[in-house]
């Protein structure tokens, strides 16, 4: 018995001779009479959707829903070199300051990087210039008071006649305290001379630093002939003394303190005005930036105010005591200013070794 349409199983149906249905319509109340395509045939029927045709007969595209075109893979955004997945690396190949803010305030020499105030004094520091021991800033101060001994000439030494009589009369050989005056010249210039080296040693060195540095060395070197070159007696208390003097009968030592005195006050403002330059052109030390061309200007006025008053007579004594007052204000600038820096460091957060190893190492 031959089976109709209806009783046919819905499974696969072997496909009928090609001479019986090529010629055959479909029947239009039976759907099954239809042929069927490979790809329909192979899929099971709860799969089969029926896909959308327009009047043409060509498969509608759905549109693309909102946000969808946005969403790329982080493969395809990386092979088409898309900045926004690769934010870090882009940013570094093409110099993004934003991605190396340290590295470029530090090359351009910002003055965040200069956190004590020296973006106001105008200078550029692409680096700090380091960290002295707390011994140099110790000892800077140390020297500074050192140096005005000749403040204990109203209690020891209240003979000299302190408006015009020369303050290095109170370390001459036949006064009665003059080792006191000599030895404070003495440690004033050994101290000095140490403070130079540690600072030459410790610290970037500059051009102008450098030259400070070593300026503050040869005052510490000339303090030390002071002390070690006194006068062999006191020419404004003494009148035979005066009278020997003009006559070139003292000794070499008499003579040769007049060349150690005008060089501690040279070397003295050669030392505060370049370690100022190097303050100011550097970014370094405020306190010297602000004071130390200050008391350099200072120092050479009353230098030349001096030289004024030898001539006429008068006015010497105090002269030089405000000479010695202001090269004792330099000393203790430079104390400061080390001080500072070192006190700055000590307050910074510090890097743990093991950080920067591994950081090394990668």
């Amino acid at each position: 018995m031959k089976a109709t349409g209806h009783d046919r199983p819905r499974g696969r149906e072997p496909v009928p001779h090609a001479a019986a249905d090529d010629h055959d319509p479909p029947s239009a109340t039976d759907p099954n009479d239809r042929k069927r395509t490979p790809e329909s045939a192979e899929r099971p029927l709860e799969s089969r959707e029926p896909t959308p045709r327009s009047a043409a007969g060509e498969e509608r595209m759905a549109p693309a829903q909102p946000g969808e075109t946005a969403a790329q893979p982080e493969g395809a955004a990386a092979r088409r070199g898309d900045a926004s997945a690769r934010p870090e690396a882009t940013a570094a190949r093409r110099g993004d300051a934003s991605a190396r803010p340290e590295a470029t305030a530090a090359r351009r020499g910002d003055a965040s990087t200069r956190p004590e105030g020296a973006a106001a004094l105008g200078g550029v520091a692409a680096v700090r210039p380091g960290v002295a021991p707390l011994f140099a800033a110790v000892i800077a101060a140390v020297a500074g008071v050192s140096y005005a001994t000749f403040m204990l000439e109203h209690l020891l030494s209240p003979a000299l006649d302190v408006v015009n009589g020369y303050v290095s009369e109170l370390s001459a050989r036949d006064q009665p305290y003059h080792l006191v005056y000599s030895g404070g010249d003495l440690v004033t210039g050994v101290l000095s001379i140490i403070v130079a080296g540690t600072a030459l040693a410790t610290l970037r060195r500059r051009f102008w630093s450098t030259l400070g540095w070593s300026f503050l060395g040869l005052f510490g070197l000339c303090a030390m002939g002071d002390a070690l070159f006194p006068l062999d007696c006191a020419p404004s208390l003494e009148t035979w003394c005066a009278l020997r003097e003009r006559a070139d009968q003292v000794s070499f030592s008499h003579s040769f303190h007049s060349v150690t005195s005008s060089a501690v006050i040279a070397c003295g403002v050669a030392a505060l005005l370049t370690l100022s330059i190097a303050a100011r052109r550097y970014g370094w030390w405020p306190a010297l930036a602000r004071f130390g061309w200050l008391l350099a200007v200072v120092e050479t006025a009353f230098a030349l105010a001096t030289v004024v008053a030898m001539l006429v007579g008068e006015w010497l004594g105090i002269l030089q005591r405000i000479q010695i007052s202001i090269l004792c204000l330099g000393l203790l600038t430079i104390a400061w200013a080390l001080w500072a820096d070192w006190r700055a460091a000590w307050r910074a957060p510090q890097t743990r070794p093991v950080q920067a190893k591994e950081t090394t190492a990668r």
